[in-house]
């Protein structure tokens, strides 16, 4: 399965982060799983990508041209395709992806993870959608998915496909490949 993890640049201020995330990793790569995501070397992207290549598993990095241009891109993955733009760049993450993970990130992670729950709940894309809630971090947009029901403006069936796992466990348990 092409799992897409979306996820930061940036390492963040929390030392469980980058834990976690070579946890991830790492089982995507023993599983014989694969890894899309955004191509760069540095923070959390480049953590992920090292220990899914550390454990023998395949990687496609997806980044735009001027992130090349700035050598932001990871060097030794299996893949790297390069895209025109963000736009594209999502656009192709989404069309690899079998599977989509929206780990801890910044508002880039959000905006991607967004599109994807929009296409998940308009029933374009029949993929999981899993917010990866780790210690809590999407506890707020949990609670604001649920206000939109409560107003009336979704409802539970246009919100099926969207997950929110609190650990490794979880996400392997919705991806039913526990």
């Amino acid at each position: 399965m092409n799992i897409t993890v979306y996820l930061g640049a940036n390492e963040g201020n929390d030392p469980c982060l980058r834990k976690a995330v070579e946890e991830l990793g790492t089982w995507i790569g023993n599983s014989g799983n694969a890894l899309i995501y955004g191509g760069s070397k540095s923070g959390l992207m480049g953590a992920i990508a090292d220990s899914v290549l550390n454990a023998g598993g395949e990687v496609t990095g997806v980044e735009p041209n001027f992130f090349i241009e700035n050598e932001y891109q990871h060097d030794g993955l299996t893949k790297l395709i390069v895209t025109k733009d963000m736009t594209e760049r999502k656009n192709k993450m989404i069309e690899l992806g079998e599977a989509f993970i929206a780990f801890p990130g910044g508002t880039g992670t959000l905006e991607e993870i967004a599109e994807v729950m929009s296409k998940v709940s308009l029933k374009q894309l029949d993929n999981s959608c899993i917010l990866y809630n780790l210690n809590g971090y999407y506890d707020d947009l949990k609670s604001l998915l649920n206000h939109m029901i409560e107003k009336g403006l979704s409802s539970k069936e246009r919100q099926e496909g969207i997950y929110f796992g609190e650990n490794l466990d979880d996400i392997k348990r919705i991806l039913k490949l526990a």
